[in-house]
């Protein structure tokens, strides 16, 4: 028996979700519709009213609902400082650390010529007029440590070094309570290479 066309869509539009495939997408649809229809009304307003308030930032390109987010607003964050992340979420992650307190530029994804996209898509030009205005000293690249992600920082880097700007890149090696017999052998050798000393 074919679904109704209606329903066919509504789970169609829920595989855009990352990880939603298609039976993912079908449990969703159905479970909404029998068993939640206030909690799928309450999603389709949230979703429209997002969609309709939501804009990016500009001076950091991250969501907001005004001209500038909370972060590029205040005044007790330290200018001289521009962390440059791949994602909102990661901003995210790097605020909930509470040990960065300067400010973020958000690319909104990282280089990958083979998709298509350069340093125009991920907002590079616009990350250079920011930089244009004196106050950023240094940039700390906040990219992934994927392919994608080191060629972005590499990139990133050479473009900016070049400007006179410090540019540093976050550390990798073992994680915080890792022990070295369960770190691969790659983590293990990058946090070799980025030994420090120890300090008194």
């Amino acid at each position: 028996m074919k679904s109704p066309r209606v329903l066919e869509d509504l789970i169609e539009a829920l595989r855009c979700v990352p990880g939603v495939g298609p039976k993912s997408a079908q449990r969703i649809a159905y479970h909404l519709l029998q068993y939640d229809k206030a909690g799928a009304a309450r999603l389709a307003e949230s979703l429209d009213r997002a969609l309709r308030s939501i804009r990016r930032c500009a001076k950091c390109n991250s969501f907001t609902e005004e001209e500038l987010c909370a972060l590029c607003g205040s005044a007790r964050r330290d200018s001289s400082q521009l962390c440059v992340v791949e994602t909102p979420s990661d901003l995210l992650m790097m605020e909930q650390t509470l040990a960065y307190q300067g400010l973020y530029f958000v690319l909104m994804g990282r280089l990958s010529p083979l998709d298509g996209i350069g340093p125009k898509e991920i907002g590079l030009d616009v990350m250079q007029r920011r930089l244009a205005g004196g106050e950023v000293k240094e940039v700390i690249v906040a990219t992934n440590f994927t392919n994608e992600g080191e060629a972005t920082a590499h990139y990133i880097g050479e473009l900016l070094a070049a400007k006179g700007f410090t540019v540093t890149r976050l550390a990798r090696g073992v994680p915080v309570g890792g022990e070295l017999e369960y770190v691969d052998s790659g983590t293990l050798a990058q946090a070799l290479r980025e030994r420090r000393a120890l300090t008194q």
